[in-house]
């Protein structure tokens, strides 16, 4: 029996999907530009403040580095989503994984000024970076198992209609 269709449904739909794509395309490039402009604001500040320490400099460089490449994993999400028409999660995941990276790094160099002065908070940031991982390690293996799932062929129904 061929499919009837709807006077008003299908040109809604025909619209929402304009608009939905719109919205998608604004924020990629939202996110685009904002990673330029991160990276730029990275590159004048390395060469401006390496007089004021060079550790420091790159400490602030790879946060920001980091910072651009979770605008263009997001962005590579935003890419997946409007060219496969559904959420697609890994990009987000990947996400998750380098900011944690991101947070374990900084941690672990604040922690090194804090050794000596606080315990406790030399202790607190110890704690932090050990769930830190566990994020990580849980992140990785959900990461592991959409792209399984990804792989398999879709399972085709049996008669049970």
């Amino acid at each position: 029996m061929p499919e009837e269709r709807e006077p008003i449904a299908d040109p809604a739909d025909r619209i929402l999907r304009i608009a939905e794509n719109i919205v998608y395309s604004f924020a990629g490039v939202l996110l685009a530009g904002g990673a330029v402009v991160v990276l730029g604001a990275v590159a004048w500040h390395l060469v401006s403040d390496v007089t004021k320490g060079v550790e420091k400099s790159v400490v602030s460089a790879l946060d920001g580095l980091l910072l651009v490449f979770i605008l263009l994993e997001l962005l590579a999400g935003v890419r997946a989503t409007m060219k496969e028409k559904k959420l697609i999660a890994e990009p987000f995941l990947i996400v998750g994984i380098i900011a944690s990276i991101k947070e374990i790094v900084l941690l672990s160099l604040e922690s090194k000024e804090i050794l000596d002065t606080d315990n406790t908070a030399f202790d607190n940031a110890m704690t932090e970076i050990g769930v830190l991982a566990g994020v990580i390690l849980l992140l990785s293996v959900a990461s592991y198992l959409v792209r399984r799932k990804e792989r398999e062929p879709e399972e085709e129904e049996s008669g049970a209609e």
